[in-house]
């Protein structure tokens, strides 16, 4: 006989303390659930894990276009080997 998952197993919340869909599912028995609809539920999940690791791709890329679009431009500063002001000696 297999044993229920233990609370300490389960997922329970994001790490901002946020509970979502995904930590609520797992409160969820399954022992109500046919083969064919569990096998239909990982269906469901591998899908659900597709589009979020598909918007976080976008979120990341997304950043990154913003960090590039703020970024200062890194300007020479009096230390560099640019030219010297008119009339001082190196």
């Amino acid at each position: 006989m297999l044993w229920p998952m233990e609370d300490e197993d389960r997922p329970h919340a994001l790490a901002s303390g946020r509970k979502d869909a995904a930590a609520s599912l797992s409160l969820e028995s399954l022992e109500p659930y046919s083969i064919d609809e569990l096998d239909a539920r990982v269906i469901l999940l591998e899908a659900e894990i597709a589009r979020v690791r598909a918007h976080k791709a976008r979120s990341a890329a997304n950043r990154l276009a913003a960090e590039a679009l703020f970024r200062t431009p890194h300007l020479p500063g009096p230390s560099s080997s640019g030219p010297t002001p008119s009339g001082a000696t190196s």
